[in-house]
């Protein structure tokens, strides 16, 4: 009896997952202290054992995809189709909204501060909260959300997923990174089923964490702006907006929701960009940007493969890096999805490299903002940090622009729709893993949906360790996904000598004169 006759691949995910969460549920609740506690624990153990090896992953991912992208490879067309079916607005749209996601706004305007506030390893010799503190927080903020993280979210593992799903018939999911080395035989084997089972559980960790805290942010800023209090009650009412809307959104089908939502999402934030380059610093924040890139590139070396203190890297440096590629497998099943007829280059140079400097500009704006009042009025940004953490500087930054009663409700309501757009997409590449189907049906779409909002939920009420705990496991799933990520360093040349070679056929296929007819 083979194991497909038992059960089949795509349910075994399924069983595995639901199974996987509902025993994480399950202890959070029973006694949440001690499961934080132990959670801990691992989150360090993993954080010091794979934080350097996930330092040269990232630039070997990050350098190897521009090398393919520069290379006379880089002109291939990924997919079926001659030319994209997405616009190219569109495209960049809903890649931007959905690898940035709710981050994108909460850490760019908290991360900078706070590296100012306290100057990182790389910058040792830089006096905290000085005029020259700015650029090494602002480089710092660039290197965690630059050209690395966005790298191994989708050029190589996008690559190879797209070979493989259009020339060579597999379905988009993770284990299909690995069909250079082994072929079609883990499509119903139970280890497939298992690369596949702990890729989702890394993604729906980084999903489900910054629904949760979105939740907690929001009930915060209701509290300091109207004074109602920051309750249980007003977070679950602030959840459950929230999963509706992006639950609607996964529903109505990538072509409809998903599109609409980052095309919302994209001119709302260049419109709040405007806003505060208008209303805020300008020149402050173009000098800082310009000065701070150039800091980014410069010390790019020693932060990418430095050895700083073990400490700070794991709550900084290696959580991002872990979250990161915990997320990496399944957003490369997203990009897979709407880039068809893209060439590698496009794709590269679109996430690798474009994506990074708009991000690392949008930072400066939020962040540079809020360093520049903490600057000229100090303790205006970093005692609501104190107080009441991460989540109170783009408050306490905003507060102190003209309209504020404009700006602060309107980045709340973007942050709340790029968090959606994350639980929407990766709502939909969960359901491509585990459905019959390559297209799953809505109905499948829109429970992985309620999934990842009733997990919150639950987290949420089981009290402020919850969340915490699960931030902190993004950390341990890593680790396996980690090596998955790995192999495509070994599988990314095998597929773009395949796919070369196969051009070549072509090309010489189509220069070869019919036979004469006698």
């Amino acid at each position: 009896m083979t194991f497909k006759s038992i059960i089949s691949s795509d349910k075994l995910v399924s069983i595995l997952t639901i199974g996987f969460f509902s025993v994480f549920l399950l202890a959070a609740t029973m006694d949440i202290s001690h499961f934080s506690n132990i959670i801990n624990t691992l989150f360090g153990q993993a954080a010091n054992l794979f934080g350097p090896f996930w330092q040269w992953l990232m630039v070997g991912n990050f350098i190897f995809a521009l090398v393919v992208a520069l290379s006379p490879a880089g002109r291939m067309t990924l997919g079926k189709r001659a030319k994209p079916e997405i616009s190219t607005f569109r495209w960049l749209s809903m890649i931007m909204c959905t690898l940035l996601a709710g981050g994108g706004v909460f850490w760019s305007a908290a991360e900078p501060v706070y590296h100012f506030m306290s100057v990182p390893p790389t910058f040792s010799d830089v006096e905290s909260a000085s005029s020259s503190a700015v650029s090494a927080a602002l480089s710092q903020s660039f290197f965690h959300w630059g050209f690395l993280a966005w790298a191994v979210l989708g050029t190589l593992s996008t690559i190879i997923l797209m070979h493989a799903h259009h020339q060579k018939g597999l379905k988009l999911r993770p284990r299909a990174l690995l069909y250079p080395l082994f072929g079609k035989r883990l499509e119903n084997h139970w280890f497939g089923a298992v690369v596949d089972t702990v890729s989702i559980i890394g993604v729906a960790a980084g999903t489900i964490g910054p629904i949760g805290f979105l939740a907690s942010q929001l009930g915060y800023s209701v509290e300091s702006l109207f004074g109602v209090e920051n309750s249980l009650t007003l977070q679950l009412c602030i959840l459950s907006a929230v999963v509706a809307a992006y639950s609607i959104s996964a529903f109505s089908g990538m072509d409809k929701g998903l599109q609409w939502l980052s095309k919302v999402n994209v001119i709302g934030a260049v419109g709040l960009l405007v806003a505060v380059l208008i209303l805020g610093p300008t020149t402050f924040i173009f000098e800082q940007f310009g000065q701070a890139f150039g800091h980014y590139v410069v010390n790019f070396p020693s932060m990418s493969l430095g050895e700083h203190d073990a400490g700070w890297m794991t709550g900084w440096t290696w959580f991002f890096w872990g979250w990161f590629i915990g997320f990496a497998p399944m957003m490369a099943i997203f990009i897979a999805k709407i880039s068809d007829g893209r060439s590698i280059r496009n794709l590269v140079f679109a996430v690798a490299v474009c994506a990074p400097i708009a991000t690392n500009f949008w930072f400066s704006a939020l962040g540079g903002t809020g360093i520049f009042f903490e600057l000229t009025q100090a303790g205006s940004i970093s005692a609501p940090l104190a107080d009441a953490g991460l989540p109170a500087v783009l408050i306490a930054m905003l507060q102190q622009l003209p309209l504020q009663f404009i700006l602060v409700p309107a980045f709340l309501l973007l942050t709340t729709t790029f968090v959606a757009t994350t639980g929407d997409s990766m709502a939909y590449s969960i359901a491509v893993v585990t459905s019959q189907n390559t297209t799953p049906s809505k109905y499948h779409r829109l429970f992985w949906a309620l999934m990842l909002g009733i997990v919150a939920g639950v987290l949420l009420m089981a009290g402020e360790g919850g969340l915490g705990a699960l931030q902190s496991f993004i950390v341990i799933t890593a680790a396996p996904v980690s090596l998955l990520v790995a192999v495509t360093l070994v599988c990314a040349p095998m597929t773009i000598r395949e796919m070369m070679r196969q051009n070549a056929e072509a090309n010489t296929a189509e220069m070869v004169p019919a036979s004469p007819r006698v």
